[in-house]
């Protein structure tokens, strides 16, 4: 029997095993978030759409992905969450980190614009130390910093050549750290799919807001426009479809494991990036690239197995 989206989780399963799936679902995520990350880039590269206009369509078409499944399981009740405003909140601050990463893919490479961005989970075990007190022990800050030098091999920024367009993958991280940070303390009050739904809605009308303002004051990367081929309506839909329920595994595995356990999955979105690089604009990797994908794999790896091994000790001894 499938379990129902809207219901809450099972809080029959065992901290331990919790933490586990937990690590599974985010893995699953960042394997198959970057394919946004790479929709967005040919639209805004290829096919003339200015950032602004590709960040309201990657909420749009995710509010428009969601809301008929949210409706069809939990009826119009399902449409007034416990917690409006951080769930609005989280949409808002997803939708600016996602503005500033479509901003930088246009004028960066993509795998340039995801190194720097790997900021991100160093920033996310800070505030989740600070602000959740979550314990982070020795072994975690070594797998994250582990992940970050492979994260550093794979592509190596450089700031001397990007200049100031360099620090937006920055105010990205920080960004979405929050908005992780905000799935954590708001998940255990409203379902995963009915914060997506109204994360959704709270993306699409700052957006909205953004591209009034953008396009009012002339900006060329807040032009206003529809989708002029068939192609393009296409990746459109695509976009706001990929983001709505990839972001949706995102919120389920941030109420089944904590923050600072989590931060070092991140780094699995490079080799999905790398791949899509690779295949749809051509970019393969030197050998230098294969080495700190391997070394992120490993420091991913390496968080399962002590997890695991932190189960069985558990189980054997319940003390």
């Amino acid at each position: 029997m499938s379990a129902d989206p809207t219901s809450a989780p099972s809080v029959a399963q065992g901290p331990a095993s919790s933490v586990v799936q937990g690590l599974a679902i985010m893995l699953v995520a960042m394997i198959i978030l970057p394919c946004m990350d790479a929709i967005a880039k040919y639209l805004a590269t290829y096919l003339g759409m200015s950032p602004g206009q590709v960040t309201f369509y990657r909420f749009f078409f995710q509010l428009v992905s969601t809301l008929p499944l949210l409706l069809r399981l939990g009826g119009l009740k399902a449409l007034k969450p416990k917690r409006l405003w951080p769930n609005l909140l989280r949409g808002v601050l997803l939708a600016l980190a996602a503005l500033l990463f479509f901003v930088s893919v246009k004028y960066m490479p993509l795998a340039d614009v995801f190194a720097i961005y790997f900021v991100e989970p160093f920033i996310l075990t800070c505030l989740s130390a600070l602000i959740l007190r979550e314990r982070v022990g020795p072994m975690r800050w070594l797998a994250i910093a582990v992940g970050f030098l492979g994260a550093m091999i794979v592509i190596q920024p450089s700031f001397a050549v990007f200049g100031m367009t360099a620090l937006l993958p920055v105010g990205c991280a920080l960004l979405f750290a929050c908005y992780l940070l905000m799935n954590r303390m708001a998940g255990s009050h409203d379902s995963p799919l009915v914060m997506q739904t109204i994360a959704g809605l709270g993306g699409t009308m700052i957006m909205v807001v953004a591209l009034a303002v953008g396009h009012g004051i002339g900006h060329e990367d807040f032009i206003p426009s529809l989708p002029s081929t068939p192609l393009a309506w296409l990746l459109a839909i695509l976009l706001g479809t990929i983001s709505g329920y990839g972001h949706l595994l995102v919120v389920r595995a941030f109420r089944a494991a904590p923050a600072a356990i989590l931060a070092p999955f991140h780094y699995f979105e490079i080799i999905s990036a790398t791949a899509l690089g690779f295949l749809v604009f051509g970019d393969f990797p030197s050998l230098s690239k294969w080495l700190g994908i391997a070394i992120i794999v490993a420091s991913g790896l390496f968080i399962i197995w002590r997890e695991r091994r932190l189960e069985r000790l558990a189980v054997a001894d319940p003390t």
